[in-house]
């Protein structure tokens, strides 16, 4: 299942661990043309709205806050020769980061996939 945030990052949950990454609103309405990933060391721990690295597009910078507590298993290698593909693919090649030692409570405030869409919503009525 997949969890979101209010900052557009997505969260799902695999096993005992978590993939996160950018959303497609994300990219298509505040970074623009992704240009650069700035990503964090794998072993690092991380708490719940620690600065997990950096997305930069051609319209804005984006700061990633962990979405989760958690340790860094495993980045996606294939962003730091090729951050395009965060825009070709923000939710699904275009991962950045793999947690474990997840505390799957802290899901309990994130959206759903339906309740992230209604708020996609209400922000472009804005």
């Amino acid at each position: 299942m997949r969890y979101y945030t209010e900052d557009h990052e997505w969260v799902e949950i695999i096993g005992e661990e978590a993939l996160i990454g950018v959303t497609d609103y994300a990219v298509d309405e505040v970074l623009g043309d992704v240009t650069f990933v700035e990503l964090p060391e794998e072993d690092d721990d991380f708490i719940i709205g620690d600065k997990l690295g950096e997305v930069e597009g051609s319209n804005e910078k984006m700061e990633i806050f962990s979405p989760l507590s958690g340790t860094v298993i495993q980045i996606n290698e294939a962003l730091a020769d090729d951050p395009v593909i965060v825009n070709d693919s923000p939710e699904d090649k275009g991962w950045l980061c793999r947690l474990s030692n997840i505390d799957n409570t802290e899901l309990d405030d994130m959206m759903n996939e339906d309740a992230y869409f209604k708020y996609l919503r209400r922000l472009r009525r804005k």
